[in-house]
């Protein structure tokens, strides 16, 4: 458990000891279940233990946009969030998730626990990073064309991949509700964009040649 962010710094058993402290729940979903919906409502942090999940954004037409690809370590809450649509997790395979109150973090427990301060620090580093995660989703939907919403997908993978080479997190109808567009024709732009020499594919691996 010490590996992941926001426990980083603190040993096993002081982590074990704060969960316990913050009374947080750890729960087992299967693949395609819903974890937590109308997540901007709620008062919950949630942790990825084990597994992945997306964070989906929904609208009153029942459309559908992935925000966020969420693997082990990863946070999720209404903190960390600054739409206001309907935001729900959803398991992508068999998922480890532990939740507790955000409450537990602001507020000073009884117990006095001489790690909470390292906890606050992990939580605005996390904040930080989450920023810049949404930043580049502006930057990637804020493009007219499906090419250059591709484009910029695949320089801020490049970015956090420092290659050109890289795997997508995203299978191909992932990747097509998180850059809000049709999956055929994202994969007719995907191919021309592999005729054209930009990219070369070989199922999830690209390798960008721009």
């Amino acid at each position: 458990m010490n590996e992941i962010s926001i426990f980083k710094g603190i040993d096993e058993q002081n982590v074990k000891s704060m969960l316990k402290c913050f009374e947080a729940k750890t729960i087992v979903y299967k693949k395609d279940t819903t974890v937590i919906s109308n997540l901007a409502n709620t008062n919950i942090i949630g942790i990825i233990i084990d597994g992945t999940a997306n964070l989906v954004k929904s609208d009153y037409d029942g459309n559908r946009v992935i925000l966020e690809k969420l693997d082990k370590g990863s946070i999720f809450g209404e903190v960390f969030t600054s739409y206001s649509d309907e935001l729900s997790v959803i398991t992508t395979s068999t998922c480890t998730v532990t939740t507790f109150d955000y409450d537990h973090i602001i507020k000073r427990c009884k117990k006095s626990c001489p790690y909470h301060n390292d906890v606050i620090n992990n939580m605005l580093q996390l904040l930080a990073k989450k920023v810049v995660v949404m930043n580049n989703r502006i930057d990637v939907l804020t493009k007219k064309t499906i090419r250059e919403k591709l484009l910029e997908y695949f320089r801020a993978e490049e970015k956090e991949n420092l290659s050109k080479v890289f795997y997508l997190k995203l299978n191909y109808t992932e990747l097509a509700d998180y850059l809000g567009v049709d999956r055929s024709a994202l994969m007719r732009e995907l191919k021309n964009l592999k005729n054209e020499g930009f990219i070369e594919t070989k199922q999830k691996r690209i390798k960008l040649n721009f």
